[in-house]
């Protein structure tokens, strides 16, 4: 079987009450844990006619956790 392709883009991402120097180590997070998302649970259905996903505002306790939370609630808002 021929691995399908997905390229996710994310336009904007704030991260507010980050330090500068935090920021790609949460977006790294973020797309490692995307990533294995899609691999592990596969891509959603509604995910092929999706064009826009706003997935709102978070509160999360720090950036340690930050990345791979976004990324899973990012994920849940492609299922529905």
């Amino acid at each position: 079987m021929t691995p399908r392709i997905v390229r996710v883009h994310i336009r904007e991402l704030v991260l507010e009450d980050i330090a500068p120097g935090d920021r790609y180590r949460v977006g790294d997070a973020l797309q490692h844990e995307l990533t294995r998302l899609l691999a592990e649970q596969g891509v959603p259905g509604s995910m092929a006619s999706a064009s826009a996903l706003d997935a709102g505002s978070f509160q999360f306790g720090g950036t340690r956790t930050m990345g791979p939370r976004v990324a899973q609630t990012i994920y849940n808002g492609l299922k529905r």
